[in-house]
């Protein structure tokens, strides 16, 4: 599909911090594939009702928004969006050989949750 059909996503629909930003970078440099982005999506679960996740992807689809990093895209179909909607994505190392990507500001879908995931605290809900 055409670039030219996704819709460009403005900072305020959704951020990637500086440290998530090197961090994807970096991973997409590993990738020997021709890609387009990293493509985030949700599924059905999780504490927040939702799960977040992120995979490498080689197509952009007329559904989709276009979040344009320094060498790379952020790929998020519309149906992600509705959830991620002023989301900011983090990548938080944690000194002790564990990191992984947070969202922070996630919106809480229902339910009473866990308590931490779609807390304004942010959550590692992936």
């Amino acid at each position: 599909m055409s670039e030219s059909t996704a819709n460009i996503l403005s900072e305020e629909a959704l951020t990637v911090s500086s440290p998530a930003q090197a961090k994807m970078a970096e991973l997409i440099q590993q990738v020997e594939d021709e890609i387009q982005g990293i493509r985030v999506y949700a599924t059905p679960g999780g504490c927040s009702g939702i799960n977040f996740g992120m995979t490498f992807t080689d197509q952009i689809n007329d559904n989709d928004g276009v979040l344009d990093c320094d060498g790379f895209k952020v790929i998020v179909d519309d149906g992600t969006m509705q959830y991620l909607r002023g989301v900011e994505i983090d990548f938080v190392d944690r000194g002790d050989g564990s990191a992984s990507f947070v969202f922070n500001n996630l919106q809480p879908v229902g339910g009473s949750g866990c308590g931490s995931c779609g807390s304004s605290q942010g959550g590692g809900c992936s």
